[in-house]
C-alpha cells in the first residue's frame, strides 16, 4: 500500500510538473522563464552581495554579509539532501550547466536559495527590499519548472527548506558578534 501510494504521488508530480514546462516553446514567456531561472544561481548573488559589500554602507555591508551566509548555508543544507536523496532531474534539452554540474534534482536549490533570501529581506529590510525579493522568488521558483530543471515537488519542498533556513538565519545573525 505504501508503494503504491508513493508511485500515485510520483505519476502525479511528473503530471503537473510536464504541464507547467515551456522549455521547448519559444516566445516571450520562455525568455523571462530563461531570465528566471538563471537569477537564482548562487554565483550571481554571491557576486552581486559581494559587491553590494564592498560598495555599500554599514547598514547595506551588515545584510550582504548575513544574507551571504544564508546562501552558503542552504547550499550545503541542500548539497546534503541532494547526494542523499539523488533523485534524477526530469528529461529535458534546458540546462545542460545545470544537468552537468548538478544531475539531482530534489529539492531544489534555486527554490530553497530563493525562500531563503526573500525570508531574509523581509527579515532585515528595508521594506521595499523586502518586497522586491518576495515577488522576486515565485518567478525563480516557477521558472525552474517551467524549464525542465525540477519537478513541482522538488520546488515546493525547496521552499519550504528556504524559508525554515531564513528563519533561523533572522534567529541566529544577531548572535553573530561580526553582524548587527
Amino acid at each position: 500500500m505504501r508503494v503504491e501510494l508513493q508511485h500515485k504521488l510520483l505519476d502525479l508530480d511528473s503530471k503537473y510538473t510536464k504541464r507547467l514546462q515551456i522549455a521547448d516553446k519559444p516566445g516571450p514567456l520562455r525568455i523571462l522563464a530563461v531570465i528566471c531561472a538563471h537569477s537564482g544561481d548562487s554565483w550571481f548573488w554571491i557576486l552581486g552581495l559581494g559587491l553590494l559589500w564592498w560598495l555599500g554602507t554599514d547598514y547595506w555591508k551588515e545584510r550582504a554579509t548575513g544574507m551571504m551566509i544564508g546562501v552558503l548555508a542552504t547550499a550545503v543544507v541542500v548539497l546534503i539532501i541532494k547526494f542523499t536523496v539523488r533523485r534524477k532531474r526530469p528529461d529535458g534539452e534546458w540546462g545542460n550547466i545545470y544537468r552537468i554540474t548538478d544531475p539531482h534534482s530534489f529539492p531544489s536549490g534555486h527554490a530553497a536559495r530563493a525562500s531563503m533570501l526573500a525570508v531574509m529581506a523581509i527579515g532585515l529590510g528595508p521594506p521595499w527590499f523586502g518586497f522586491i525579493i518576495f515577488l522576486w522568488a515565485p518567478l525563480v521558483i516557477l521558472a525552474r519548472v517551467a524549464m525542465g530543471l525540477h519537478y513541482l515537488s522538488d520546488v515546493l519542498i525547496g521552499a519550504l527548506l528556504g524559508i525554515f533556513i531564513g528563519l533561523i538565519m533572522l534567529a541566529i545573525l544577531p548572535q553573530l558578534p561580526f553582524l548587527f
